[in-house]
Parts: structure tokens; sequence; C-alpha cells
């Protein structure tokens, strides 16, 4: 299944894909895809659904149909630091023995075609294509080896970074992550059924038509199934918590010289399997 949240900004509603790449109304049957929607009773019962029956909502998805991010109601949005060797080392630093975590503030998230927002005084704007990890069922202390039962889906992140705020200034990497707009999600929550090979999925980001980022989730140094389990010794995980799971190389801030967005630009991006997402940039104002 391909879910989606569609509609004004605050006000989506769910829905699913349906054969055509229509979108199909779920407000009949479920309030939201969020929280017990995601458990796998709520997924087994959306899956036994024949779209076909379903109100279609006119309007094409990504064209004159605006989509919200694919899950609503997130409680944590958690994020996974240097997480690709060759990322690591265009940053300078070295491959990390533990996953990084750090956090995005939900205020972040945004639709995936939603402008994003230079803030104030930023200077150095940054890119990041992300698969990040839906949560379905809750769990702490989770056995790495059962840590795909507890996935409700995949989908895209732009790891969108004020890298000015994360790295030069006093205290956690957090604050240059979760500015407004910085967390463009979906533009569908994709089940684990319909992808072939979690590790071997390409992954692209566009600048103004330029390649940036080529990747693939192959050279992830740590692989989902342990994301999970390491995250779950240090918090329980809810249903609609994501897990966003780094990114690979082809950041601005890696770029020789750097290039950082200032504005005017549009970021187009995507993952084998997950959909694209496409991004006009703001710019920011004076501090």
């Amino acid at each position: 299944m391909k879910l989606v949240r569609y509609g004004p900004t605050g006000a989506e509603k769910p829905g699913i894909l349906d054969a055509r790449g229509g979108v199909r109304d779920l407000s009949g049957v479920v309030t939201d895809i969020a929280g017990e929607t995601l458990r796998s009773d709520g997924m087994r019962a959306l899956r036994a659904l024949d779209p076909e029956t379903l109100p279609r909502v006119p309007g094409v998805p990504q064209q004159d149909l605006r989509l919200g991010a694919c899950v609503g109601a997130i409680g944590k949005f958690i994020c996974i630091g240097l997480n690709y060797a060759d990322h690591a080392a265009e940053s300078g630093m070295p491959v990390p023995p533990e996953p990084i975590l750090f956090s995005k503030w939900t205020s972040a998230v945004c639709g995936p075609n939603d402008p994003i927002q230079i803030p104030r005084g930023a200077v150095k704007t940054d890119w990041e294509i992300e698969l990040a990890v839906v949560i379905g069922e809750p769990g702490a202390y989770i056995d790495e080896r059962a840590a795909m039962a507890h996935v409700a889906g995949f989908c895209i992140v732009n790891d969108v970074s004020e890298r000015a705020y994360q790295l030069e200034r006093a205290g956690t990497w957090d604050k240059g992550k979760g500015c407004d707009t910085f967390g463009p999600t979906g533009p569908w929550l994709v089940t684990p059924d319909e992808i072939a090979d979690i590790d071997d999925m390409e992954m692209w980001l566009d600048v103004d038509g330029k390649r940036m980022q080529t990747g693939n989730t192959a050279t992830l140094i740590f692989k989902v199934p342990h994301l999970i389990a390491y995250c779950s010794r240090f918090m329980s995980l809810q249903p609609g918590d994501i897990i966003s799971t780094g990114t690979p190389p082809g950041v601005g801030m890696g770029q020789k010289p750097p290039r950082f967005l200032r504005g005017g630009e549009t970021m187009r991006l995507g993952i084998a399997g997950l959909g694209e997402q496409a991004n006009p940039v703001l710019p920011g104002g004076p501090a």
C-alpha cells in the first residue's frame, strides 16, 4: 500500500493510492494515517480494502492535489547522523562507533512539495535526502531480529539543515535541524511488502536540475533493524515515530567550494519505490 494525507495544511485527510496513482479517500474508514491506524491490526484492515470501492479524490497528487506529510501526529522525529561512510568522509568526520542520534522538532514537518523557508539570518542552509522508517508497533528494548515487525512503512525525508546553527554555535546539532519547514516528509508511506530490498534502494537529490546527491542504502553503516533496536534502548518507540536513517554524500557542506541554499532554488529528490519530492526554497530575512 501507499498511504497519503491530502488537502490543505493543517486539515489533511487520510488517503490511499489506487492502481492508477490516484488518491482514494480513507476518511470514512480512519481518522488519520497516525496512531493506532499504523499498528499491525490497523494496517491489516486497510490492506483488506479494495481502493476502487472508496471515493475518488479529484486532482493529481503533487500537481493540483496537495499532499501533506504522509504521517500525522508524529510523536518523535529521530535522526541518525553520519550513517554513510562516504558522507562522513566528505564531512571530515570519523565513522562513528555507534549511531549518532539527534532530533528534529515536529514543527519542522511539512509536505513533500511545500516551500522550504530559510530562517532569518541563516547563511549555510543545506540538503540531505534520507530514507525514513515509520514505526507501527510500539516497543522498547526491541530485539534486532524482530525489529522489522515494528515497521509500518517507509518514506522520504529531506533533513534540511542550517549548518551554522548546527556546527558553529554552542550546544547540540538540534538547533540547526528543527527549523520550521526543515522536515518535508512523503509523498507517501509505503508498506514493507512493496519494498523488494530495503538494503538496495537508489536515491538522488538535485538542486536546480544539477545532481548533487547520488546514493544507495547498500552503503548504510548501521542498517534499519539495528537502528530500530538501538533507538529503542534509549526511548520507547510509538506508532508514528519516525527514524530518518542518514544521508549519502553530496550535501552542500561537502562541495568544493561549499554550496548552500540562498532562496529561489528548487530541490528535487527521490528514492526508488518511495516517490519524489520537489520543494521551492524561500529566502530568509535579516537576523
